[in-house]
């Protein structure tokens, strides 16, 4: 038997990466500078991605500022004071807030795609930034002369273009990044903004087959971010019940770390849909421990009494490094974990077969 296994995607930079990235922001280092540094370090990542014998691969996001603000990279009418997302360390991270219509992404996630495969001998997978993450950087006092009705016509648009882009331009599947899913449960119990997140997520989703939905999957995690997250106190069943009704065919969801992960693996198994494909965590990029293949094996093992072996998978629970200067992991954990995982899943495949 064989169980399907993928990173999320992203990997630490290496430091000079992330030296010519302060460089360029400064005005030391030109575009092709910059330009130079980021393609040697998607070469290097996915040649060392690929050495872990995963079947699927990334680039490792090395190119991207943040997992979340790459379409935004550049873009003229942005002030720096929007939402502030707080971490249990102490730490936070600020959302830049759109001050103009109409809106428009700067980058589309298929120029990684073209990047990754420039280097790649096995599929790519790109991940995307969720619509209902970036709709945050509309001001709770609007704009002048731009509607948020206006503004969340432009965001399904661009949202739409970010995934096709990265089809077209070869990704062999897509995945859309929705961490603030348990977090926005922590900032309004109701649930309301959860099920209005999912809306607008699948307001896009929509706008594709259903061959194509079956290419695009869901990550859910707590964040991830400088060895600390946001929600991780967030009970899973307040996010599951809504997060299956989103319309994508494949969901990666954080478990490594959970605490009581049966209860977890039951409430998904009472909660995804048919055609719906779920990949377990089973290593945790925020302990700095290097998991074995023997404990994802267990891992995976566990959730097949729970979830049955045919809508499978295993994942990581989350990138290792979603804001470009969290260096908190090392790449050869990172590397390390992903191996384990890789030969993990080959051992439960044949144990389970």
């Amino acid at each position: 038997m064989i169980i399907p296994t993928e990173p999320i995607g992203s990997i630490p930079r290496p430091g000079y990466l992330i030296d010519a990235m302060g460089a360029h922001g400064a005005g030391r280092l030109d575009d092709a500078g910059l330009a130079q540094a980021m393609d040697q370090a998607v070469a290097e990542t996915v040649a060392a991605m690929e050495a872990t014998g995963s079947p699927v691969i990334t680039d490792g996001e090395q190119s991207k500022p943040s997992f979340a603000t790459y379409p935004l990279a550049g873009l003229g009418a942005l002030a720096p004071d929007g939402v502030v997302i707080p971490f249990e360390d102490g730490h936070t991270r600020q959302l830049p807030r759109l001050t103009a219509g109409p809106f428009r992404y700067t980058t589309y996630s298929g120029a990684y795609v073209t990047a990754a495969k420039r280097h790649a001998s096995r599929p790519v997978k790109q991940a995307v930034i969720a619509p209902s993450a970036i709709s945050l950087i509309y001001p709770q006092d609007g704009i002048d002369g731009y509607s948020r009705d206006a503004f969340i016509a432009d965001l399904v648009n661009e949202c739409e273009k970010d995934i096709r882009s990265a089809f077209e331009a070869g990704a062999d599947s897509v995945q859309i990044d929705f961490t603030e899913g348990r977090l926005c449960c922590k900032l309004d119990p109701s649930r309301g903004l959860l099920k209005n997140f999912v809306a607008l997520n699948n307001t896009v989703l929509e706008r594709f087959s259903e061959a194509d939905r079956g290419r695009i999957g869901v990550h859910t995690c707590p964040g991830g971010d400088q060895d600390s997250t946001h929600s991780a106190d967030v009970d899973y069943a307040e996010l599951l019940p809504d997060l299956f009704a989103i319309n994508a065919g494949r969901f990666f969801v954080q478990m490594a770390s959970e605490a009581d992960r049966p209860r977890v693996l039951d409430i998904i198994a009472r909660e995804r849909r048919a055609g719906q494909m779920v990949f377990v965590g089973v290593t945790d990029p925020i302990d700095p421990g290097v998991e074995s293949a023997e404990e994802v094996c267990e891992r995976i093992l566990e959730a097949a009494k729970h979830l049955g072996t045919d809508a499978l998978g295993a994942t990581d629970d989350c990138g290792f490094s979603p804001f470009g200067d969290d260096v908190s992991t090392a790449r050869d954990t990172a590397f390390a974990k992903i191996r384990a995982r890789v030969e993990g899943a080959k051992l439960a495949g044949e144990r389970l077969g």
